[in-house]
């Protein structure tokens, strides 16, 4: 069998292995939800060898859901590490035979802890799932490689099992993608997620502005020295009124020459420039940015959106990686 044939035979397999899965879910799923819902305590995946592995990315999908979670190795849990375990903790024991020896050693003392137990195996009948009050079947009788020995659609239904039961618990919760970005501020999601534009935006003299009546000379010296090709335009009141790039200059150039430099700020200021308030995400800032072909947003002040808090270049924006 060509390698691409053989690829795709077991991603039907597995595929397969999910739709089981889906269909045997029922009350149980339920209960197990509940249980992890109403407890005060943390969230406890135990498991071996790749339903250790398994175990160890459902704790941490919890975990990034705002669901206290964490991993524990089920040989060492009898060597000390049950010392974690308290009585207001759900463990969920995750075997495909059912029958880990590490794991049905812990039973007992789990028992005793006063902690929750939820078996997730492939074995309705096996002593792990009986001996746990709350057992989810894999539904997963065989495993995608011919020989059906190694772990494949069983850990992939275990997988999709664990975020099943981390997302329907975030929903209910009523999980915000603000949340999400608070577990998550070290990488480009938390960036985009939670950067607003007053962390990155040119401030008082930094921000280029010229008055109306100042001549273009002027205007192109203040975006000379601000260095972000562009420059706002206040009245008396100082209120921003315009705005004046550096594609306007070359342009009055072409149309007007030299006289150009005779005229004043409003005779080539474009009305009413895009502004956006302080909290903005600069995420939202670069679509603005993108909707309407422009380089630079004005940002106001959050209490006072007549007051002018700054200006960021979408330089500033990819500077900072969002």
């Amino acid at each position: 069998m060509g390698y691409l044939k053989s690829g795709k035979a077991v991603i039907r397999k597995e595929i397969r292995a999910l739709q089981q899965l889906e269909k045997s879910l029922g009350d149980n799923f339920n209960n197990a939800a509940e249980a992890i819902a109403n407890t005060n305590g943390n969230i406890i995946f135990l498991g071996l060898g790749k339903s250790g592995h398994v175990a160890r990315k459902c704790a941490a999908t919890f975990s990034s859901l705002g669901i206290p979670a964490f991993y524990m190795h089920a040989g060492d849990a009898t060597h000390g590490d049950l010392g974690m375990v308290a009585k207001d903790d759900v463990c969920i024991l995750i075997s495909y035979s059912g029958k880990s020896k590490e794991l049905l050693d812990i039973l007992k003392p789990l028992e005793q802890i006063g902690a929750e137990m939820i078996a997730i195996t492939g074995n309705p009948d096996s002593s792990l799932a009986k001996m746990c009050k709350i057992h989810l079947d894999i539904g997963v009788r065989t495993e995608a490689d011919p020989l059906g020995l190694a772990p494949t659609s069983s850990s992939t239904a275990t997988l999709v099992l664990g975020d099943a039961l981390a997302i329907s618990l975030m929903e209910k919760r009523g999980f915000k993608k603000e949340d999400f970005a608070l577990r998550h501020p070290g990488g480009n999601l938390g960036k985009k997620l939670l950067l607003t534009v007053d962390k990155i935006a040119h401030t008082d003299d930094q921000i280029p502005i010229v008055h109306t009546d100042a001549k273009i000379h002027e205007a192109l010296l203040t975006m000379s020295e601000k260095g972000l090709g562009m420059t706002g335009v206040v009245n008396d009141k100082n209120d921003l009124i315009g705005i004046i790039t550096d594609g306007d200059i070359r342009r009055g150039l072409e149309n007007s020459n030299q006289e150009i430099f005779n005229k004043t700020a409003t005779y080539l200021m474009s009305k009413s420039p895009q502004k956006i308030p302080s909290n903005t995400l600069a995420i939202t800032a670069l679509e603005i940015m993108e909707k309407f072909s422009i380089t630079s947003l004005f940002v106001t002040d959050l209490e006072d959106p007549n007051k002018l808090f700054g200006v960021v270049h979408i330089h500033d924006i990819l500077k900072a990686e969002v």
